[in-house]
């Protein structure tokens, strides 16, 4: 066991270093470093910075709460991406050793609906082939803005990824983007986001992008966007957290996604209770509207907390 540790210390420590070095442009050391006019601070717990200087940033927010945890080794459970202690610092208990205990005593866990304030927004980085693709992602941008709501994106300027936070920003919201080392260059990082914070792995961006956010809606997109859907659903079917998704369906874009998941149900793959999670709609208001009032169909133990402001 002991040479076993060694060897996944000596894995996370020098040789990751190794590996953020070679991921440049932003370095996890360079805390005082100028980077084109901004500095770039450390933070977030797995390896995650934000990027200060741009628009609206507020150099006085908290920028220690933990975030993501670090990329798991190989044979690491999936849980090590999400976030092990609660706000109250206590560690988090399996969700599914959770649900076992609550049955043993003969009663659910319930659940406290919360106001939504940050939507999680999952899109593509190019911007389709039909113009009502980018008008859709322009007005979702704007309808959270008008309505108070930060978005918290894949931290990209290019596809609809820029369009969306470009239209919340020209409207006076507040915008986070989360966004890889390894692709701040090939999605060309925003630069004038609210707040822009780089991690160092895809499974990071989903941690800390999850951590941040009270919703989800995925706009039209290709396999990231999927990918990204997809877990967010199956987390909610599992329990690990119980908030609301929203697919906006431009253009009938997502039908044959909405029609597999009813052909899942009639052929016994998914039950209708976790179908119900997917809320859909053809425009941003009334999916907003549906996901504000959204509660799950039975008692879920709540095991994602946000914890990072």
């Amino acid at each position: 066991m002991g040479a076993r540790a060694a060897a996944q210390g000596e894995e996370r420590g020098p040789g990751r270093e190794g590996r953020q070095a070679r991921q440049e442009p932003l370095e996890e050391g360079d805390a005082g470093e100028q980077q084109g006019g901004r500095r770039v601070q450390p933070g977030l717990g797995g390896g995650a910075h934000r990027v200060a200087g741009s628009p609206g940033h507020e150099p006085g927010q908290e920028e220690q709460q933990g975030g993501a945890q670090q990329e798991p080794g190989a044979g690491e459970s999936h849980r090590r991406v999400m976030p092990r202690r609660g706000p109250a610092g206590n560690p988090l208990e399996h969700p599914l050793e959770a649900r076992r205990r609550e049955r043993r005593r003969g009663r659910g866990s319930g659940y406290a609906p919360r106001p939504m304030k940050r939507i999680c927004v999952f899109c593509g980085s190019s911007p389709g082939s039909d113009p009502r693709h980018g008008e859709a992602a322009r007005a979702l941008g704007r309808t959270l803005a008008g309505r108070g709501l930060e978005l918290v994106y894949g931290g990209g300027s290019v596809g609809l990824m820029g369009m969306v936070a470009d239209a919340a920003l020209g409207a006076g919201g507040r915008v986070i983007g989360v966004i890889p080392q390894v692709l701040q260059i090939r999605e060309l990082a925003h630069r004038g986001l609210t707040d822009l914070r780089v991690v160092g792995s895809m499974h990071e961006r989903k941690a800390l992008m999850a951590e941040l956010s009270d919703a989800f809606i995925a706009l039209p997109g290709g396999m990231g966007t999927l990918e990204e859907l997809s877990e967010v659903l199956t987390w909610a079917q599992l329990g690990l957290h119980a908030r609301p998704v929203g697919l906006l369906d431009v253009a009938g874009y997502y039908r044959p996604l909405i029609a597999f998941f009813d052909q899942a149900v009639s052929a016994g793959f998914l039950r209708p209770a976790h179908r119900a999670i997917l809320q859909v709609a053809e425009a941003p208001a009334p999916l907003l509207d549906q996901l504000s009032g959204w509660s799950p169909a039975g008692p879920v133990e709540q095991v994602i907390d946000r914890t990072t402001s």
